[in-house]
């Protein structure tokens, strides 16, 4: 049986051995030039969308169940999340890469898991339930993730003096 032999990549050999670890301190700037975001920033995030689209549908439409409806579509994002956010910071999470990535997922699972129980549950819990308030809310509070990426990205940049 004939063998094949490795292609030698001398360009990728030579781009490993340019290669050097960061130093403590230069680890340490990129930290502070990166900061990473909270989970909890996030759920916070979208507990104030889905608050604030709920009172803007109330506003606009003077229907409270409009307002129920977009209030329980965005509970159907944020309570998941938190719970998600929670499993994410959990101890058996940091333990190695390979409990962290279970958990990932586990949690992941739990999160959609929950999200459809309570759209399922929905007619049942909201009184005249409007399922396009409901799904507006929804949309709009999964979404407000970028709001929290924004307002990081905009923390970041450097100020002019």
């Amino acid at each position: 049986m004939a063998t094949i032999k490795p292609r030698q990549d001398d360009e990728r050999d030579d781009w490993l051995a340019e290669t050097q670890p960061l130093s403590a301190q230069e680890a340490g700037r990129l930290r502070q030039q990166n900061p990473q975001v909270s989970p909890w920033q996030v759920v916070c995030w979208q507990a104030v969308a889905g608050g604030v689209v709920a009172l803007a549908a109330w506003a606009l439409t003077q229907s409270v169940s409009a307002a129920w409806s977009v209030a329980y579509g965005a509970l159907a994002v944020v309570l998941p999340a938190a719970i998600f956010a929670r499993g994410l910071m959990g101890r058996f999470s940091s333990l190695n890469p390979a409990t962290a990535v279970f958990g990932f997922f586990l949690w992941e699972m739990v999160k959609i898991a929950l999200t459809v129980a309570m759209l399922v549950a929905a007619p049942r819990l909201v009184t005249d339930l409007s399922w396009p308030a409901l799904l507006v809310g929804l949309v709009i509070t999964m979404k407000s993730v970028w709001v929290a990426m924004v307002a990081r990205s905009n923390k970041l940049k450097p100020t002019k003096e």
